[in-house]
C-alpha cells in the first residue's frame, strides 16, 4: 500500500525552455491534452500546464506499470483529474490523484485508499490594496475562529501568511472531495497545534476520518494535503471511483499510511520517464 502515497514536485523557475524544447515536451503528452497547455496565452500558465500533465502521466506509470499509451486520463466537469484506465492494472482498492500548481511549484500526490486532494499557495503581496482589503474579499469562507486567528496574527505579512495557510488547507479539503465549489466553507473549521495535528470540524463536528498536512516550501510557498473517506467524494466524483465502502480496518490501514516528503522531480526526469516507457513499447 505504501507505494501508492507518492508526492512529487517541480519548481518550474529553473526550466527555462526554448521554443524547440517545449514543442518536444508538449509532443510527449497525448494528442488530446495539447490543447488544455497551448490554450494559455503566459508561458508561464503554459509551463504549470504542461508539467502538471507529465507529472500526472509519469507518476501513473511508474506507481502503476502503465503502458505510456495505455493511460487514459480525463477530468470532472469540476476539473478533478481521474484515470480511467486503471483496472487490471492497479492493485489499490482506490488509486487516486491531485493536482496544484500556483507560484513557482507544481505538484502531484496519490493516495492508493483514501481521496486525496492537494494545494499549493504562494504567499503574494497584493498590489493594489492592503492586505486587510485583500482578505476582507474571502472573510465569508472562514468560521469566526479562523478569521480571529487571522486578523490577530500579527503584522500585515503574518496575516497574510495565515490566511494562506488556511485557504490552502481548505482548497485542500475541496479538491479531495471533487466538489468544485468553495461556498459553504465556513462551516468546514479547521483547528491545529502550530499548524501540526490538524484537523476538522464541519458544523461544529470533529471528522475523524480526514488527515491534513501543512508544509512550507521555499520562497513564501505553502502545500497542504487532505486524505479523506471516499463515501465524502461529491457525486459526480464518487463515479470515478473503484470502492467506495471499507469496513473499518481496511479504511484506517490506508487513512494511516505514512506520508511521506515531497519528492523534487525535475523536467528532464520526467521526459526521461517518458523516453523508457517509448522503449519498453518499441
Amino acid at each position: 500500500m505504501e507505494r501508492g502515497v507518492q508526492r512529487w514536485i517541480v519548481d518550474i523557475s529553473k526550466w527555462e525552455p526554448s521554443p524547440h524544447d517545449f514543442s518536444f515536451a508538449l509532443s510527449l503528452l497525448p494528442q488530446h491534452e495539447h490543447s488544455s497547455v497551448i490554450r494559455f496565452v503566459k508561458m508561464e500558465d503554459r509551463k504549470r500546464a504542461l508539467v502538471s500533465r507529465l507529472l500526472q502521466y509519469a507518476l501513473v506509470h511508474q506507481v502503476l506499470g502503465i503502458p505510456y499509451d495505455e493511460i487514459v486520463i480525463k477530468r470532472k466537469l469540476e476539473g478533478k483529474p481521474y484515470l480511467e484506465c486503471a483496472k487490471g492494472y492497479s492493485k489499490f482498492p482506490n488509486f487516486n490523484f491531485n493536482v496544484s500548481h500556483h507560484g513557482d511549484f507544481v505538484a502531484i500526490a496519490s493516495e492508493p485508499v483514501c481521496i486525496v486532494g492537494l494545494d499549493i499557495v504562494c504567499c503574494v503581496k497584493p498590489q493594489k490594496e492592503t492586505v486587510p482589503e485583500f482578505i476582507h474579499n474571502f472573510a465569508s469562507y472562514f468560521s469566526r475562529l479562523e478569521w480571529d486567528n487571522i486578523i490577530n496574527s500579527g503584522t500585515s505579512d503574518e496575516i497574510l501568511v495565515e490566511f494562506y495557510r488556511y485557504w490552502c488547507l481548505k482548497e485542500a479539503y475541496v479538491k479531495a472531495i471533487g466538489s468544485g465549489l468553495v461556498n459553504g466553507l465556513d462551516r468546514v473549521e479547521f483547528h491545529h497545534t502550530n499548524w501540526t495535528n490538524i484537523f476538522v470540524k464541519i458544523d461544529g463536528k470533529p471528522m475523524k476520518e480526514w488527515r491534513f498536512w501543512l508544509f512550507e516550501l521555499q520562497k513564501q510557498h505553502w502545500v497542504s494535503v487532505a486524505r479523506g473517506h471516499p463515501k465524502a467524494a461529491a457525486g459526480s466524483y464518487k463515479t470515478t471511483m473503484s470502492q467506495l465502502e471499507f469496513d473499518e480496518e481496511e479504511y484506517h490501514k490506508g487513512l494511516g499510511l505514512p506520508n511521506v516528503t515531497f519528492v523534487a522531480q525535475t523536467l528532464e526526469q520526467l521526459i526521461l520517464v517518458s523516453h523508457d516507457a517509448d522503449e519498453m513499447v518499441e
